[in-house]
């Protein structure tokens, strides 16, 4: 397994990570995922530990935090071998301060996300969206204050525009605090807008990037054809899971498989390699790319 430094940190990852979406299954949304439990989940994380995969995602929202729970005991007694990254900010509770990324929703986020998981510490911890509402100081300083406890090792966002990013990295190099050193974005050869502006930002100020969903919302996984109909295990069979999903035209579809097929042919002595594959230079692509691998429902 080829191993790169997150974004200007210190910190090396696999070029491959976990998602956990698909453990635990407790509602229609993640059900289409998948509804791995604990021992299902166990030999996965075997399975991933032996190819080197080590990094395993999830977040507090994942079937209502199940994920969480379940991912600590497939890992319980291994904490050392493996890097958690879990994410906080959307709403977990009824409340209005259940959501967002305020002082009064982070901290318990955390110490909630720590418990399910099983351990003391969280290798990187992501803000999921961004809240417009709490002012950036106030969530940048809870979270370096969540660095300084040892909660946290270090901090990362998903899902911002151009613009939140380059404002939180500027806060945080203004009062000298943790700074983001991964965006987990949306890319795949489906979607591309990430190479607008998001991959030149994370060139520049060296925040590595974690892709989610690089097999296009599990449209890329070569079963989904012109002509044909949708495998029988699908997320797309869901409603709500595909009407959530990164919306892509069925002709842009077809048109990116037809190339894919034409460059398989073409490249029999060698696999075509992902852009998770592709080395790392300077000028090309952000400090580290590293993409999730799940269920490829």
């Amino acid at each position: 397994m080829e191993y790169r430094q997150l974004g200007g940190s210190g910190l090396k990852v696999p070029v491959l990570s976990f998602g956990t979406a698909t453990f635990g299954g407790s509602n229609e949304f993640f059900k289409a995922f998948g509804e791995t439990e604990a021992k299902g989940a166990s030999r996965l994380v075997d399975i991933c530990l032996d190819a080197g995969l080590t990094m395993f995602d999830s977040s507090d929202v994942y079937s209502a935090g199940q994920a969480e729970e379940i991912l600590g005991k497939a890992i319980k007694g291994r904490r050392d071998r493996v890097l958690i990254s879990t994410k906080g900010t959307f709403r977990t509770g009824p409340g209005p301060n259940d959501v967002g990324s305020s002082r009064s929703h982070l901290i318990p986020a955390v110490e909630n996300s720590l418990r399910r998981l099983g351990t003391d510490y969280i290798d990187l911890y992501q803000l999921h969206g961004f809240d417009a509402l709490t002012p950036l100081e106030e969530t940048l300083a809870t979270l370096d204050d969540l660095v300084r406890a040892g909660k946290i090792r270090y901090i990362g966002c998903s899902n911002f525009s151009g613009w939140h990013l380059m404002k939180s990295l500027t806060v945080s190099d203004r009062h000298g605090w943790a700074r983001h050193v991964a965006h987990q974005a949306y890319y795949s050869l489906v979607g591309r807008e990430f190479e607008w502006e998001l991959m030149p930002l994370a060139i520049d100020q060296k925040v590595g990037t974690v892709v989610w969903s690089p097999l296009g919302w599990g449209r890329l996984t070569g079963k989904i054809r012109r002509g044909a109909p949708l495998p029988e295990t699908s997320r797309l069979r869901t409603k709500i899971t595909a009407d959530l999903g990164p919306p892509v035209s069925d002709e842009l579809l077809y048109r990116v498989v037809d190339a894919l097929d034409a460059i398989a042919k073409q490249t029999t002595s060698q696999p075509v390699r992902t852009a998770a594959q592709m080395p790392s230079v300077a000028n090309g692509t952000p400090p580290t790319m590293t993409c999730r691998s799940a269920s490829a429902r």
